[in-house]
């Protein structure tokens, strides 16, 4: 019985332990990380929205059902870690001498959402108790904290994208973009919006990697899309140099240019676009 005790003491600590690991990769570590509880979560979803919506379905009503996909998936996660919490915290109540699992379950539950219902009794289990409480607070405070942050990332994104269709039509295009600003005789100012979309792309390397939530995100338009965006403006800075249109008095691109085409070549590369970032079968694209 000593052993069994030992056993379900190291796996409810290890439970509780994963649970909190997985948090802090998501919500607090700023770099990509392809944390399994989260990819289990994503998938999983996924695979039922696609059950719902596959993709012989018509692309509004899909792109209506996927909207709630990022969402859904991102409340899955607290419900999915305060889980494992309370699983852990129960074969961890059993070991330190509650008399059934079921009553390791109760006082788990009451120390988890701080009910207070089902007092421990002893030291050990007080301290267990203590630190239960404190690891479920912890994690609500995490998500509260964590949503602000992606919001206003996601805001950014979608400014750029909207004021893109100005420009490049919706969906936009390489071609439109460049035939629009030639009718304008604008062609001199292609240079600014390069140099707006290359801190635009800096940013969507930095923010979709470290939430990467964000990338399952899709826009608040039907029409819209930060891929397709993305997609245009990486068609267009490599369909300018090959493009002086006579009368134009920027025939020739600048040097920047260049540096453009890199900038978004490196953001699909290190950014959500990994295939180990995101999980498998999630195509980010509007289609």
């Amino acid at each position: 019985m000593i052993f069994l005790k030992l056993v379900a003491f190291a796996a409810g600590a290890f439970l509780a332990t994963r649970a909190v690991m997985s948090a802090i990769r998501v919500v607090v570590l700023p770099r990509a990380s392809n944390e399994p509880v989260a990819r289990f979560v994503f998938v999983t979803t996924r695979r039922l929205f696609d059950a719902f919506s596959p993709p012989r379905k018509p692309y509004a009503f899909r792109d209506h059902v996927l909207a709630y996909l990022a969402p859904v998936s991102l409340l899955l996660l607290p419900v999915v870690w305060l889980t494992l919490v309370l699983a852990g915290y129960t074969a961890i109540f059993w070991a330190l001498g509650v008399d059934s699992w079921s009553a390791a379950l109760r006082v788990s539950g009451s120390s988890l959402l701080t009910l207070g219902f089902a007092p421990s009794a002893g030291l050990p289990q007080d301290l267990a108790a203590f630190s239960e409480a404190g690891i479920g607070l912890l994690l609500l405070a995490l998500l509260i904290a964590y949503l602000p942050t992606m919001y206003a990332a996601f805001s950014r994104r979608e400014l750029a994208v909207n004021l893109l269709e100005v420009r490049a039509d919706s969906p936009p295009t390489a071609v439109a973009m460049l035939q629009r600003f030639h009718r304008l005789g604008t062609m001199d100012q292609l240079h600014g919006q390069f140099l707006v979309w290359e801190t635009w792309f800096a940013d969507i390397e930095e923010t979709h990697t470290s939430l990467g939530a964000l990338a399952f995100f899709r826009s608040p338009q039907r029409d819209h899309s930060w891929v397709n965006a993305a997609g245009a403006i990486m068609d267009c800075a490599a369909l300018r140099p090959s493009s002086p249109w006579p009368g134009s008095r920027w025939h020739r691109p600048p040097a920047g240019t260049a540096v453009r085409g890199r900038s978004s070549s490196r953001c699909t590369r290190h950014g959500p676009a990994r295939a180990d970032a995101q999980p498998p079968g999630l195509t980010l694209s509007r289609r």
